[in-house]
C-alpha cells in the first residue's frame, strides 16, 4: 500500500487543536491561542539565550504528567505574559483546566516575542487580549496566517536595526502521512535571515542600507565590531502538533528534533538576542516511530516559517512608518 504524504488546513485537524488570534492592528501585536479540545501531552525545547516565558517546566518530564490546556504565542516581550491571565480566566469560566478539589486550575504555557520595536511600544498583549484569543479559539479555528495574532508584530534580520529589517508574521502547515497527522505554527521573529531550504531562495532578512535588496547577517556579523549587537530583541517561537503517542520525555525530544527546521531556515538562530522555543504537543494515540516523527516534524516546521514569511509582507512605505 503507498502511503501518501498529504497537506492539511487548520480546520481539518481541528480536532487536535484549535487557533484563535486577537491582535491590535494600529500597536501591532497580537495574542494566537492553541486549545487543545482533548488535553496535550507536552514536551518543550529552548535553544535561544533570551526567552519570556511562562510555566515552560510543566512540559519537563520531571513534573506531573497532566494534559496541558492550552499554548499562548505572544507578542509584547515579558509584559506579553499578562496574556496568559485571560486564557486563564475563559478557559476556567469555561470548566476547563485540572480539578483540584476545590477549583479548576487551567494549564497554560506561554512564550512571547519581541515586537516592541515595531508600532506603538507602549501597547502590549494583556489579559483582555488573551481572553479574546482563547474566546475565538473555543469558538473555532482561524486559518489565518501572517499578519495575524502573534505575527502581527514579527519582523527578522535585526542585525543592523529595524530601519534595515523585513515583516515576518505567523505561519501554519500540517500534513498527514497515513493515519498520522503532523502540524505546525509559528511566530517568525529572527534576528538572523530566513532562506527556504528546499530552493536556497532568501525570503526575508536584513537588507542594505538602501532597501534595494538584500544583505547578509553573517557578512554583517564580520563588521561585529562596528554593529550595536541587539539584544534580547527577536525570538522565534513555536509549537508542533500530532495525534502521535508520546510520553513528556519523548514530546520534549520531538521538540528538540524539530529544532533543526529553524537551523535550516533561520542564519544564525538560537543567538544570546534570541528567545527561541518550540513546543511539542501529542494530543492522540497513533503508534509512531520518534525518530521517523521527528524528521518528518522539521519538514512541516520548515513550511510553517516559510509560510510567516511570504504571507506577512506589507509595502515598504508601510513598514518604514510603523518602525517609527
Amino acid at each position: 500500500m503507498q502511503i501518501y504524504w498529504k497537506p492539511l488546513t487548520a480546520e481539518d485537524i481541528s480536532s487536535l487543536v484549535h487557533i484563535g488570534h486577537v491582535q491590535n492592528d494600529a500597536a501591532k501585536t497580537g495574542v494566537t491561542v492553541l486549545w487543545f479540545p482533548n488535553g496535550a501531552t507536552m514536551g518543550c525545547d529552548v535553544s535561544g539565550g533570551g526567552p519570556a516565558s511562562r510555566e515552560t517546566t510543566l512540559a519537563s518530564p520531571m513534573t506531573a504528567d497532566n494534559p496541558i490546556n492550552a499554548v499562548v504565542l505572544s507578542g509584547g516581550s515579558a509584559y506579553g505574559l499578562a496574556a496568559s491571565d485571560g486564557v486563564l480566566q475563559c478557559l476556567e469560566e469555561n470548566g476547563i483546566g485540572y480539578d483540584t478539589g476545590v477549583a479548576v486550575v487551567p494549564l497554560v504555557c506561554q512564550s512571547c516575542i519581541y515586537d516592541l520595536g515595531y508600532g506603538d511600544a507602549s501597547i502590549r498583549p494583556d489579559r483582555k487580549m488573551g481572553y479574546d484569543a482563547c474566546r475565538k479559539a473555543l469558538q473555532g479555528t482561524s486559518e489565518q496566517v501572517g499578519n495575524v495574532g502573534v505575527g502581527t508584530g514579527a519582523t527578522v534580520g535585526k542585525i543592523c536595526g529595524m530601519q534595515r529589517a523585513s515583516k515576518s508574521g505567523f505561519g501554519f502547515a500540517a500534513y498527514q502521512i497515513g493515519e498520522l497527522r503532523i502540524a505546525a505554527a509559528v511566530a517568525v521573529n529572527a534576528l538572523g535571515d530566513v532562506t527556504d531550504p528546499r530552493t536556497g531562495e532568501r525570503l526575508a532578512g536584513v537588507h542594505s542600507p538602501d532597501r534595494l535588496r538584500f544583505s547578509d547577517t553573517m557578512e554583517e556579523l564580520l563588521q561585529a565590531a562596528s554593529i550595536s549587537f541587539p539584544q534580547k530583541t527577536n525570538t522565534t517561537i513555536g509549537c508542533i502538533i500530532t495525534n502521535a503517542a508520546l510520553q513528556k520525555a519523548e514530546a520534549g525530544k520531538l521538540a528538540s528534533m524539530t529544532r533543526a527546521a529553524y537551523a535550516r531556515c533561520i542564519r544564525p538562530v538560537g543567538t544570546l538576542a534570541d528567545g527561541d522555543t518550540i513546543y511539542a504537543a501529542s494530543v492522540g494515540k497513533v503508534p509512531a516511530d520518534l525518530s521517523i516523527l521527528g524528521a518528518f516534524s522539521s519538514k512541516v516546521m520548515e513550511e510553517a516559517i516559510c509560510c510567516a514569511v511570504r504571507r506577512a509582507s506589507v509595502s515598504e512605505s508601510e513598514y518604514l512608518r510603523e518602525i517609527q
